[in-house]
């Protein structure tokens, strides 16, 4: 055999070997697509997670359990079952997501339960609405919110008290309080996102221009403006959680505290909570 001969007959192997190479890589092409966007999924979920638990999980629950009055769950079946039905949305749900979350809500859809933070009921998030998220990072928190809908669960009869609710009542002896139940019970409802990560509602934490909300009590029942019925500054704090439209501080909407702790709060609660705002100074 000739030197040409040899040439083409190892040229002739070669392409031929090619050949079952690209085959062998096009049969696996389908299956390596599909790991590569599940792990690019999982990624994202990833990172929405993380922007959920930075931005969002003071008025909707660290895991997505709402908070009563003020936010309405996600981590909930309804909200995967129903909540484009209750809207009238016509597209996919995680599309909805990303349209809530990028242009906020001016008003609550349910006022009667979820009276939001004011006006507007959720601020917009997108940065084509003035807001600080990027669209990638939007699409993260759709995915991490849409990576709850297989385990769900069925919120429909809301959180269990363990003893009997407050009541509005302000006249009666609280316990003695624990600071440490009371941070926990501020941030699973909502207190820490309006009163200390934001200025939403009044600052618990004392500054330049205003006391602490402990000397805030002390001060504020002797007002003249006071129209509530509180003697004390406990009883201040107390009607101020379970009445909080009896008097409501100048300068912020009525809107923005859930009137409905007096019945989803027992006493051991409000006075955990209570102790806890008495240590900011």
């Amino acid at each position: 055999m000739s030197r040409v001969q040899i040439e083409i007959f190892l040229g002739t192997l070669l392409v031929l070997a090619t050949g079952v190479l690209m085959v062998v890589y096009g049969l696996g092409e389908e299956a390596r697509m599909a790991r590569l966007e599940q792990e690019q999924h999982g990624r994202a979920i990833e990172v929405g997670a993380e922007l959920f638990d930075n931005n969002c999980d003071d008025c909707h629950g660290p895991q997505g359990e709402g908070v009563p009055g003020l936010c309405p769950p996600l981590n909930d079946k309804y909200f995967f079952t129903n909540r484009m039905k209750e809207v009238g949305w016509s597209g996919s749900l995680e599309d909805y997501i990303v349209a809530t979350i990028s242009s906020g809500r001016l008003i609550s859809t349910r006022p009667e339960l979820y009276a939001g933070q004011g006006a507007p009921a959720m601020p917009a998030w997108s940065e084509d609405y003035d807001g600080p998220m990027r669209a990638d990072q939007i699409r993260n928190l759709a995915a991490f919110i849409m990576n709850w809908e297989s385990t769900a669960p069925d919120r429909g009869a809301g959180p269990q008290l363990s003893g009997p609710p407050v009541g509005a009542d302000i006249s009666i002896a609280l316990p003695e309080g624990d600071t440490v139940n009371g941070e926990a019970l501020a941030k699973a409802k909502g207190c820490v996102g309006c009163h200390v990560s934001t200025s939403t509602g009044p600052a618990w934490a004392a500054s330049a221009s205003s006391l602490a909300m402990g000397e805030r009590a002390a001060l504020r029942f002797e007002q003249a403006d006071y129209a509530g019925a509180a003697t004390t500054p406990s009883q201040y704090l107390l009607e101020s959680i379970v009445a909080p439209k009896v008097f409501v501080v100048e300068g912020y909407l009525d809107t923005l505290m859930p009137g409905n702790f007096a019945s989803t709060m027992t006493a051991q609660d409000a006075a955990d909570i209570i102790a806890f705002m008495l240590i900011f100074k």
